[in-house]
């Protein structure tokens, strides 16, 4: 069973990882949305700073060893047998690697923030 998923999650990265280089960026707007599914949905398993919760940090440390093409086909595919479920019901390809990219660079970028009153 466990070796099926790997299979599959497997053969998931390598599609994605086809279309990796020609990704197009999501558009300012569609970005924005990105940005508030990671920090509203992705935040409720993995903590609210995406430090860990229920699912495992998402900084850029922990994910320091973990290529995008990867981190795209799991947020796209899910991992069958945990709680990460797939999201490419919501998300296409190219934005899920655009989130990972961003996830691997510090996402969500505190600096962007609006400074607290």
């Amino acid at each position: 069973m466990v070796r099926t998923a790997l299979l599959s999650l497997a053969c998931a990265l390598l599609a994605t990882a086809a279309g990796a280089q020609t990704a197009p960026e999501p558009t300012p707007e569609r970005a924005a949305q990105l940005v508030r599914m990671v920090r509203q949905d992705c935040g409720s398993c993995h903590g609210m700073r995406l430090t860990g919760g229920l699912g495992p940090a998402l900084t850029r440390e922990a994910l320091a060893a973990k290529p995008p093409e990867y981190l795209a086909a799991v947020i796209t595919h899910g991992i069958p047998g945990t709680p990460m479920p797939p999201w490419s019901a919501l998300l296409q390809g190219s934005e899920a690697l655009w989130i990972a990219r961003q996830l691997a660079g510090g996402f969500p970028n505190e600096t962007n923030r609006s400074p607290a009153p």
